[in-house]
């Protein structure tokens, strides 16, 4: 917690909140860190006038001040079948990754709200600012479960931003953490997370027997069944089949980067291997989306 009360969220845009916070805006106002001057007009108040500076040169200049606000910080949390796979755990350590970027969020007095998703918005607790709210916070995530398979509702991250954009329409930074295993258009439930209004991060969870079957056992003739719609394949898994697998999936990330950055989202990838601590303190640090 000590480490985490030293970090903010940041954004890559400049989004306006709605009241006074904890983080400096390039808007002028009127809080106590002086930051330029201008030239006084009539109506300006005369509280704000620099008569020092005005005894030297004999004109009116306004002292201009730096003004604090606060951000609108939503976290996203996939909750969708295939996210209860995976050693580590993917929703497990999803659900320790928006812990920590929540009450980083809410210790620095940001305007914090989180959802969780699969076929559309499942749950959500919104309306929370400062400390006092985070044990409601880890209450939610405590008790998010994978959304069991369900053939008539399957994953559907399009209908969950689509309604989540409809819900929220603050400014402020958007957090997605998912694995994205989804069979709709991810380009198009990337359009909901997109626009002069959000700063969104899609953070890309993987398990380690996802990026390599072999550490997951995945070899020989075997029958598989989809984690989020119970679509059934009979396969026989080859070495061959393998290493075709491992270049497909690495052409699906990189469609889902490609996707996100002609959206102008942030996009990052790890496995959940990767100490959180690790994670956290220094890859989410290095990609900007905390400091």
């Amino acid at each position: 917690m000590r480490q985490l009360d030293r970090l903010d969220i940041l954004s890559r845009k400049m989004l306006r909140g709605t009241m006074q916070g904890e983080r400096r805006s390039k808007k002028r106002g009127q809080s106590v860190e002086f930051a330029d001057y201008r030239s006084y007009v009539t109506g300006d108040d005369l509280r704000f006038v620099d008569w020092n500076l005005y005894m030297r040169l004999d004109k009116l200049f306004i002292r201009l001040f730096m003004e604090e606000e606060d951000l609108s910080v939503s976290i996203v949390l996939d909750t969708s079948g295939s996210m209860d796979y995976g050693e580590p755990n993917k929703l497990e350590y999803a659900k320790k990754l928006c812990a920590a970027l929540g009450y980083i969020a809410l210790t620095h007095h940001n305007r914090t709200s989180i959802h969780s998703v699969a076929d559309g918005m499942i749950d959500q607790a919104t309306g929370m600012r400062g400390r006092q709210p985070i044990p409601r916070l880890l209450e939610f995530l405590n008790r998010q479960r994978a959304v069991p398979r369900d053939a008539k509702r399957p994953g559907d991250l399009t209908s969950a931003f689509k309604t989540l954009a409809v819900a929220n329409r603050q400014p402020g930074v958007v957090i997605v953490v998912s694995d994205f295993w989804d069979k709709g258009d991810l380009s198009e439930a990337f359009n909901y997370l997109s626009g002069d209004k959000r700063d969104s991060y899609l953070i890309h969870l993987l398990s380690p027997q996802e990026v390599d079957p072999v550490k997951g056992k995945v070899i020989g003739d075997l029958r598989l069944t989809d984690l989020e719609d119970g679509d059934v394949a009979e396969v026989s898994v080859s070495p061959a089949l393998i290493k075709k697998y491992k270049a497909t999936l690495q052409a699906y990330c990189n469609h889902i980067k490609d996707q996100a950055h002609r959206k102008g989202l942030a996009y990052m990838i790890s496995e959940t291997e990767v100490p959180f601590e690790t994670l956290v303190l220094k890859y989410l640090r290095q990609r900007g989306l905390i400091g």
